[in-house]
C-alpha cells in the first residue's frame, strides 16, 4: 500500500460522519446515502495518488461524492422507474419450463413434418394447418377423398412416431367435410 493510499485512508476513516451527513442531504434517504458515501471512499482510494497534499480534503471527498451522485441520478432518469421486484406481488411471472418445452416439441414436430414425403405433407398442410375439409383438400390436390384420408393418416402416424406420441386413443368416425 502507497502512502498516498494510507494517508487517504486515515483521513477517511476521521471524514465519514460529514461524508455521509453531506449524502443524506443530497438523496434524502440513508440507504442510498450509505452506499453512496462508500462508492466515494472506493473512488478516493483508487484516485489517492491524485490528491495533493496541502489542498482541502473534506472539499476533494465531497466534490467526489457530489459527481457520484449526479452521475446517479442521470443514470436513474435515462433508466426510468426503478422497482424492486421482490415486494411486486401483483406481476406474475413464469420460469420459462413450459415455453421452452413447447418451442423443442414444435421444432421437432416441424422437423419431422418436414421429413415427411411431400404427399403427405401436402395433404397434412391443407387439413391440418389451412383447415380444408377432406373434399376440400382432395379438389385442390386432384386426387380422391379416399386417397387425402389415407396419405392423412399416415402423415399424422409417422408424426406421432418421430413426436414420441404413443397414447392410443379412440378414433373418431366423423370424417371431416364427408356427410354419410
Amino acid at each position: 500500500m502507497s502512502d498516498a493510499v494510507k494517508d487517504v485512508g486515515e483521513r477517511l476513516i476521521a471524514f465519514l460522519p460529514n461524508l455521509r451527513r453531506f449524502a443524506i442531504s443530497l438523496c434524502r434517504s440513508r440507504d442510498v446515502a450509505d452506499d453512496l458515501v462508500q462508492a466515494a471512499c472506493e473512488r478516493a482510494l483508487a484516485s489517492a495518488e491524485r490528491f495533493e497534499p496541502g489542498t482541502r480534503f473534506d472539499a476533494w471527498m465531497f466534490r467526489i461524492l457530489r459527481n457520484l451522485w449526479i452521475d446517479q441520478v442521470r443514470r436513474q432518469k435515462t433508466a426510468g422507474i426503478q422497482d424492486d421486484i421482490s415486494e411486486r406481488h401483483d406481476i406474475a411471472g413464469s420460469s420459462g419450463e413450459r415455453e421452452a418445452e413447447a418451442r423443442l416439441t414444435l421444432k421437432t414436430v416441424a422437423e419431422a413434418i418436414g421429413e415427411l414425403p411431400e404427399e403427405q405433407r401436402e395433404v397434412l398442410i391443407l387439413v391440418c394447418v389451412e383447415e380444408l375439409s377432406y373434399r376440400e383438400a382432395a379438389d385442390v390436390l386432384d386426387i380422391p377423398i379416399g386417397t387425402v384420408m389415407s396419405r392423412l393418416a399416415r402423415a399424422r402416424k409417422s408424426l406421432a412416431e418421430t413426436a414420441g406420441i404413443t397414447a392410443k386413443t379412440a378414433r373418431s368416425h366423423v370424417m371431416k367435410g364427408v356427410e354419410r
